[in-house]
């Protein structure tokens, strides 16, 4: 399952939209956020939103949005980030 609608939501837009961005019919798209999807179509999406393509399969609690900090999507371990100087 992914998380495009979600995603969708946040962002304030429709499928429709999404599918005119993507240049494809709603019904297409709609059948591909359903069911299987390549990855090239997944990468696509995830441009068209502006989100890394990991956020569409990711659950909710794999997204920390709260404080802002980034965790690891594969094992959920908190990153810490530096500036260069």
């Amino acid at each position: 399952m992914t998380r495009i609608k979600e995603i969708l939501k946040e962002k304030g837009m429709t499928v429709n939209q999404l599918a005119d961005m993507l240049d494809i019919s709603r019904q297409a798209l709609s059948k591909q956020i359903q069911g299987k999807m390549l990855v090239e179509t997944a990468q696509r999406i995830a441009d068209a939103l502006s989100v890394p393509m990991w956020q569409l399969f990711a659950s909710p609690s794999d997204i920390q949005k709260a404080d802002g900090s980034l965790v690891c999507p594969k094992c959920g371990t908190p990153l810490e980030l530096k500036i260069k100087e």
